[in-house]
């Protein structure tokens, strides 16, 4: 079988990387280990930038009704309620950034959303598919499983989460460190007797074993999320007697109160880095690349983001004859990102660091890398420069993330004279809005994944950062 992109994993990486590709017309094929889809909440924070992404991928609606505002915690000791514990600092909303908060939404439901996205666009995932070799050589990569056909595709992406086997074949190692040494539970229960107002702690008198177990009700289901710690070196038991067992030590609930367990896994706490995030034609993306404490809701939205940041140079390369070299552009900007992420997943859960602005990842950009040129000079720093996120905002009757939607690049002329002469680019959408302050006043072009490529005061070397970017123009 021929593809153009094989991706191997269906979680959130994979599956968002094959809307992007579908809506662009790239052949891929998602194929995953799995007879179904995972059936966890693990990764349950939408994070602001992320709900950016997933409005331009069409699932905004479908990810708002499936989900809700994260509730207030509730500590409890000895069975009665100690007071409530605010989990995030409030940010208002604005006109250039719509969404603030985060959505809470289990993982198991984003993927469905984003699978039924993928069947809409005409995309497939072959499940019961479990890689055993990868090769490559200078045409494509060649990929061979333990039950049906090979796959010969012209690029791979490796969305197989942390123990990646598709990085183990590359031989890429991953370089991190211990985060927390207590082993960790976490589960999705039913649960009666308990309100699912708040998100449930329940602190422990023992100092030096199991700090903290938590119920934390799951918007748009009947499950609560049960996350809990054990004292260094302990075989978690995931059965769920044990866990039943576990609350009933633990809260002032009976065991029994655990009408069902629907989902149980363990974990060690630990953040690492891929070495590189790309062999030859072979891409690493999401949990492949970067591992994490999910303190701070980082993970998974670090993970569709790198999907959306390979997407469009994986279409610009494959559909519109973009440069092969665009490709290097993805671990130039998503590596050092991921690090980032890691440094500051570390941070909150040691608490150093609030959730809140910090963990948003609006703030998120690539100033100064290679696909980025700012022709203005002397911009102050918390000015709007290429490199960073778009921001949304409405003038002239125009909505500009409506504008941006969509897997084109949009030029954008702010403020500017009506007369200014701006360039015909193809399949790049032109608007001209007013003077607005989120911009100030320029010439802005916006790449396809909503940040600023190209700013200058006028389109004076617009044309030539085009042409370098594979949009079909002629230097000037």
């Amino acid at each position: 079988m021929n593809t153009d992109v094989l991706i191997v994993g269906a979680g959130p990486t994979g599956l968002a990387l094959a809307v992007d590709l579908a809506r662009r017309g790239v052949d891929a094929l998602v194929v995953e280990r799995s007879d179904a889809l995972f059936p966890g909440s693990r990764g349950k924070g939408i994070q602001p930038r992320t709900r950016e992404v997933l409005d331009d991928l069409g699932v905004a609606d479908a990810i708002r009704a499936a989900g809700g505002p994260y509730p207030v915690g509730m500590m409890w000791r000895d069975g009665q309620r100690q007071g409530e514990h605010r989990m995030f600092d409030a940010t208002p909303p604005s006109e250039a950034a719509p969404y603030t908060d985060p959505l809470m939404v289990p993982q198991w439901r984003t993927q469905e959303i984003l699978f039924a996205r993928l069947t809409e666009l005409g995309g497939t995932v072959a499940f019961g598919r479990e890689l055993v070799s990868l090769g490559q050589d200078a045409d494509g990569v060649t990929a061979a499983f333990a039950s049906g056909e090979p796959v010969r595709a012209r690029y791979a992406v490796a969305a197989d989460g942390g123990r990646s086997a598709v990085r183990r074949a590359l031989g890429i190692g991953m370089t991190g460190e211990s985060v927390d040494p207590f082993p960790t539970l976490v589960a999705d229960v039913r649960v009666s007797g308990i309100d699912r107002e708040n998100w449930h702690f329940f602190q422990s008198a023992d100092e030096g074993g199991a700090p903290l177990l938590a119920l934390c009700p799951l918007a748009g289901t009947k499950d609560f999320q049960l996350v809990a710690r054990f004292p260094q070196d302990t075989d978690v038991d995931l059965s769920p007697d044990a866990i039943r067992k576990l609350v009933g030590e633990r809260t002032h609930l009976a065991p029994d109160a655990v009408t069902e367990v629907r989902w149980a896994s363990d974990f060690r706490p630990r953040a690492a880095l891929a070495d590189r995030f790309r062999e030859g034609r072979v891409f690493l993306a999401g949990d492949a690349a970067h591992v994490h404490s999910p303190a701070g809701g980082q993970g998974l939205n670090t993970s569709i983001q790198d999907a959306y940041n390979l997407g469009w140079k994986l279409g610009a390369v494959l559909r519109e004859g973009a440069p092969e070299s665009l490709l290097d552009t993805y671990e130039e900007e998503r590596l050092p990102n991921a690090a980032d992420m890691l440094g500051l997943s570390t941070k909150v859960h040691r608490g150093e660091v609030r959730r809140g602005a910090a963990t948003q990842q609006l703030d998120l950009g690539h100033r100064g890398r290679t696909l980025t040129e700012e022709t203005r000079t002397g911009l102050p720093g918390d000015a709007l420069h290429a490199g960073d996120r778009a921001p949304d905002g409405r003038r002239g009757g125009v909505r500009l993330f409506d504008a941006f939607r969509g897997p084109h690049w949009t030029l954008l002329a702010v403020g500017t004279d009506e007369d200014l002469d701006l360039p015909e680019l193809p399949g790049v959408r032109t608007v001209r809005i007013p003077p607005y302050e989120a911009y100030g006043r320029g010439v802005f072009l916006i790449r396809p994944d909503g940040y600023v490529g190209w700013a200058g005061d006028s389109a004076d070397g617009l044309e030539r950062y085009a042409a370098g970017v594979g949009l079909c123009v002629s230097a000037s």
